[in-house]
């Protein structure tokens, strides 16, 4: 697989003014360059993470995704024309603007602008939050994860799994259908869910520190009215505690904490049969039926006894003290 990591986005957006404040002041990223048009925004040791810009050409914006070299590149690039899909080179000039050496451009069966490249330029100056947050996890993983409207998946999954080479993490059906794909240890870097229509459905950042995602939630809850579109919650299959807020455009941003680590070269397919979320995660979006649908396999989730333990990395935990022997047992016995 040439692909290892989702590099950068960008975002469509009839109101680029009010993306300024919402990326730095909310989401913490570092606003870098402005246009009238656009907007630049770093979220790490790299010149350039998420670009807002208000052309629509794209309704969808672009996904850039990241392959090693060249010889990468070209060899993606020849079994996309393979089958059947005509692959643009992009012109030093738009290189530039999105920060690379090299750069390619094609459309998936649904019309969303793919971009695959190599080369990200790195910043010479430190990254400096636009509010005060531990940083974003970012690295190898990649700029976090971008999930999809799909009219179709039946479509879709054909190319995606078989032309670009993601693989799939798992899946569910209700109360829709949703395929998540990984390209590296990040449990997903990548989503379709059925909706009945193309688009961007959201885009996900994860923060180093819970307490980063709880101020978020903070400032979300103070905002405007429905800034916040999924209340806080943790995820069954990622295990992200996160909520998710509306964007000044028609999608969210997914704010999170806590993902999942997987191995890539052992891990099995596997099927999600209590939805989507393990606790909380009400999503207003959703119909009544869906959103019943949802709540009920959350609370037999509840009933069935179905945890998680939490996902740290150094640095972000203290190992609380003291023993409890009946804890221990139930450790012991699971």
């Amino acid at each position: 697989m040439e692909i290892q990591a989702l590099g950068y986005v960008g975002l469509p957006t009839q109101a680029v003014d009010d993306w300024a404040d919402y990326g730095s002041k909310f989401l913490g990223m570092q606003l870098v360059d402005r246009g009238k048009d656009y907007l630049n925004f770093r979220m790490d040791d790299r010149r350039q993470r998420l670009v807002v810009s208000a052309d629509r050409a794209d309704r969808s914006g672009f996904f850039g995704w990241e392959v090693a070299d060249a010889k990468a590149l070209n060899s993606l690039v020849a079994r996309v024309e393979k089958a059947g899909t005509k692959v643009e080179r992009m012109p030093k000039a738009i290189a530039d603007q999105r920060r690379v050496k090299e750069l390619v451009a094609f459309h998936d069966p649904v019309g969303n602008r793919l971009e695959v490249f190599y080369g990200a330029e790195i910043a010479s100056d430190a990254f400096v939050p636009g509010r005060n947050i531990s940083g974003f996890r970012t690295g190898p993983l990649g700029m976090g994860h971008a999930v999809l409207h799909v009219a179709s998946l039946d479509e879709a999954l054909p190319f995606y799994t078989e032309v670009i080479g993601l693989r799939i993490s798992d899946f569910f059906t209700v109360p829709y259908r949703a395929y998540f794909f990984h390209v590296n240890p990040r449990h997903h870097s990548f989503a379709m869910i059925e909706t009945g229509r193309n688009g961007i459905h959201h885009l996900m950042m994860e923060l180093f520190m819970l307490d980063d995602v709880g101020q978020g939630y903070d400032l979300a809850l103070g905002a405007e009215k429905g800034r916040i579109a999924t209340t806080l919650g943790r995820h069954i299959n990622d295990q992200m505690v996160s909520f998710y807020a509306r964007t000044p455009s028609d999608f969210f941003i997914e704010y999170g904490w806590g993902g999942r680590s997987i191995e890539p070269a052992t891990w099995q397919v596997e099927e999600i049969t209590y939805g989507a979320s393990l606790w909380g995660h009400d999503r207003d979006w959703l119909g009544e039926e869906q959103l019943a649908a949802a709540r009920k396999l959350k609370l037999q989730a509840a009933v069935d006894g179905l945890r998680e333990p939490v996902n740290v990395i150094n640095g972000n935990y203290t190992a609380a003290p003291g023993a409890c022997p009946w804890w221990d047992s139930v450790r012991k016995a699971g």
